[in-house]
């Protein structure tokens, strides 16, 4: 059997904007030039890739020092409202009933991972789940992806990734796996094809399970 491998920002919860507001809060406290479009074009990225990208633009802090600024930013706004994509998790608690395994493979730290799974009540849902601090090289490499098939037990070549972002779905084709691309921003349909992702409006657990 075959392996599901889930994205998790964008894919299981609407956390881009949450993302975007933090970084806006703690940018703005520091007096940084950067824009909103430059904090939108890190959208799909992890943190560190995040950090590199703004700090290019006007230097900041040291990037272990800020992120506990990130973290906090983050979790007040999560406090006002995150959105679980109920599509998302009902295919988690579909697959967990068929016995396919399933897996998270994130571009977040290990820290943000776990709060955002907790706040979504899908903590402890998954067989196995990757952060992007765990590996050498953050999406759109393969390096979390490649992990997850590894600690799952299953070939990546046997395995299909849930994506919302080029990026992730870069990283996902890298890895050797096959894509379904979930269309949750129409900005990112397209560059969800160029990376080989088929695309879906909504995830389907039966799809997924025929796929593996």
């Amino acid at each position: 059997m075959g392996a599901v491998v889930f994205g998790c920002d964008g894919v299981l919860a609407d956390t881009e904007p949450h993302s975007r507001s933090a970084w806006r809060s703690v940018l703005s406290n520091l007096g940084h030039p950067a824009t909103s479009s430059d904090v939108e074009g890190c959208t799909g990225l992890g943190y560190s890739e995040c950090y590199d990208r703004l700090a290019d633009v006007a230097p900041l802090p040291p990037s272990a020092d800020l992120w506990s600024s990130v973290l906090e930013a983050l979790i007040a706004s999560f406090s006002t409202g995150l959105l679980r994509f109920e599509d998302a998790a009902n295919a988690v608690e579909s697959l967990v009933l068929l016995g396919v395994p399933i897996a998270v493979a994130s571009s977040s730290p290990r820290e943000r991972l776990d709060v955002t799974l907790s706040a979504i009540g899908l903590a402890g849902r998954f067989d196995v789940t990757v952060a992007g601090d765990e590996v050498e090289r953050s999406k759109p490499a393969p390096d979390v992806y490649l992990a997850a098939a590894r600690l799952l037990g299953v070939a990546p070549g046997d395995c299909v990734a849930v994506e919302d972002s080029g990026h992730g779905a870069t990283a996902a084709v890298a890895a050797g796996m096959r894509v379904i691309g979930v269309v949750r921003d129409d900005e990112e349909a397209g560059r969800l094809l160029s990376a080989g992702a088929a695309l879906v409006t909504e995830i389907d657990a039966d799809d997924l399970a025929r796929w593996v």
